[in-house]
């Protein structure tokens, strides 16, 4: 599957900013920012799959495939312990939310001939706007093991390590998925000078993973920034953007630090991101995964959709 979404001509839309949609549009309630509960209920079960079913139902629209990422950001040991989970409860967390993935998966696939990707999601051990205490590579291996483990015991398609704020921790997981067998996607953030929020710059910080890993992700994204952030950071007909294949961008120009002190929500302006979208896909034609990240709705996706579909 992920490697048909790496050479295929095919567009694939992901969902948006979950938690922030919630939080700020629907008044849910997410302690620690961790979608994940919504998992152990009903009622937060189903608005978990409706939501990912409007979201397809957009891709299906225009011809998109579809990448559906776990509700799994915070569900890692620190984050877990946090939210009352032992390291048994979090291993059922993350392989539940991938079986239900696969239940949702098999109903879109019935309504809409179109392909659709499990991504198991892996967040940061610490803050995802900030850098925070470094861990070595093999302290990141051996932190995010069992979360990655128990995704490949499910059956996720590929594992997702998003907002990723170093380079270390980056190849953390990029090695717990490659002992796990386990295909992996890398997403770094950065921040408004387009330097993760270590102060790599993006072009060092891929090649840095690459040599650390022997070239293990299928691919790297960029997420949790707006395009103003990050496009001064892309380098148009140079090798090494070949390996970014995603973006799912802040609908905010605000920095992290500004947006982690927002009270209230920041949409910013659907139609001017697609549009911008559309012209990164102009500039970068080997682009295929499109999405959003905080701020970002449904509206966003549907106008990244109606840019990009031509």
């Amino acid at each position: 599957m992920i490697n048909a979404l790496v050479n295929d001509n095919r567009l694939y839309l992901t969902d948006s900013g979950l938690e922030t949609m919630l939080v700020f549009h629907e008044g849910w309630e997410l302690p620690e920012f961790a979608a994940c509960e919504l998992l152990k209920s009903e009622k937060g079960r189903k608005r978990l799959e409706d939501y990912f079913k409007q979201h397809a139902a957009i891709a299906a629209v225009g011809d998109f495939g579809f990448v559906m990422e776990a509700p799994t950001w915070r569900s890692n040991p620190d984050w877990g312990r946090k939210l009352g989970y032992d390291e048994a409860g979090l291993d059922a967390l993350n392989r539940q939310a991938i079986g239900l993935m696969q239940d949702w998966r098999n109903q879109i696939r019935a309504a809409a001939n179109m392909p659709v990707v499990i991504s198991g999601c892996v967040g940061p051990r610490g803050d995802g706007y900030v850098a925070g205490e470094a861990m070595t590579p093999e302290e990141a291996q051996g932190y995010h093991q069992a979360q990655v483990n128990s995704f490949a015991a499910a059956g996720a398609d590929v594992v997702s390590a998003i907002t990723m704020t170093n380079v270390n921790e980056a190849v953390g997981v990029a090695l717990a998925a490659k002992k796990a067998g386990a295909p992996c996607v890398i997403s770094f953030t950065v921040e408004t000078d387009g330097r993760l929020p270590s102060g790599t710059v993006l072009k060092d910080a891929i090649a840095d993973v690459d040599a650390a890993t022997g070239a293990a992700p299928a691919y790297y994204m960029i997420n949790c920034a707006h395009p103003d952030h990050f496009l001064d950071a892309l380098e148009e007909g140079a090798g090494w953007m070949t390996r970014i294949r995603g973006l799912r961008a802040n609908a905010s120009r605000c920095s992290h630090a500004e947006l982690d002190e927002a009270e209230e929500l920041d949409d910013g302006n659907p139609q001017e991101l697609g549009e911008q979208y559309h012209a990164l896909l102009a500039q970068f034609p080997h682009l295929r995964v499109l999405g959003g990240c905080c701020g970002t709705d449904f509206r966003h996706i549907e106008q990244i959709a109606r840019a990009c579909a031509a």
